[in-house]
């Protein structure tokens, strides 16, 4: 009797749990949902909610692939600037960016996004059906445009080796928009960790959950995880806010 009683005072809060668990589809471990639950002003310890996610059989998916678009060297190798720091005081100060490789059947699906340190904030991204120099184009691109043309503080833009950060028109794009451009060291992928854990966090949260029959779906599902990774899901390292959120925060 005495254990049913324990397990029914925390009734409400196991259906608090499984509603914020669902709602993430299972993106979520026990360290977020805490979070979650002190955003909300429900204050547990994350050791409660471990044991009670264990009871409900409720736990995140991890998973990890990494397209390699290394192909020798067929352009200039930058210098690794960066230096695997990884975080900034404002935003625009350093980018990252790399590509990544979906399958769905016998197709394939290539994103090329750009991160910022700052926050953590996918600022740009593009997909297509060959990994072409176009795919980083359109990114680089789009990315300018949101930046000003005048700055105060040096921007570096961080990548691995691969051919298309090496060839001439990514290079000129760079000086010209006086941007610093930097490499991790061959086949050190630790030195641009930061791109590999988003695309890690990524395809475990997206195709690892609701399989796409389409690449089609699978365009969709990206579209949708940017949104949602940019306005809604919680960073511990971003005092538990989202990126859009740590942003607008930090502006205050």
């Amino acid at each position: 009797m005495h254990a049913l009683k324990a397990d029914d005072k925390y009734a409400d809060l196991k259906q608090r749990i499984s509603d914020i668990y669902h709602y993430h589809k299972g993106r979520y471990g026990y360290r977020r949902i805490t979070q979650t639950l002190k955003n909300e002003g429900i204050r547990y310890n994350h050791k409660l909610i471990a044991r009670l996610m264990n009871e409900l059989k409720l736990t995140a998916r991890i998973r990890r692939q990494k397209y390699r678009s290394y192909k020798g060297q067929c352009g200039v190798i930058a210098k690794n600037r960066v230096k695997r720091r990884f975080r900034a005081k404002a935003p625009n100060r350093r980018w990252f960016t790399d590509i990544t490789e979906f399958k769905v059947g016998d197709e394939k699906l290539y994103l090329s996004p750009i991160l910022d340190c700052f926050n953590n904030e996918i600022i740009s991204y593009t997909l297509s059906r060959r990994p072409v120099y176009d795919l980083v184009k359109q990114m680089l691109d789009s990315a300018l445009k949101g930046i000003p043309t005048k700055r105060k503080e040096t921007l570096t833009l961080h990548s691995d080796q691969g051919w298309h950060y090496q060839i001439k028109p990514f290079a000129t794009t760079l000086e010209t928009h006086k941007i610093k451009q930097s490499m991790s060291r061959k086949g050190n992928c630790l030195d641009n960790a930061l791109m590999e854990s988003f695309f890690g966090t990524l395809k475990c949260e997206t195709i690892y959950i609701e399989k796409p029959s389409s690449i089609e779906a699978l365009e969709k599902q990206i579209h949708n995880f940017m949104l949602y990774y940019n306005h809604e899901r919680i960073q511990m390292k971003l005092k538990g806010l989202s990126p859009v959120q740590y942003r607008t925060q930090s502006l205050i």
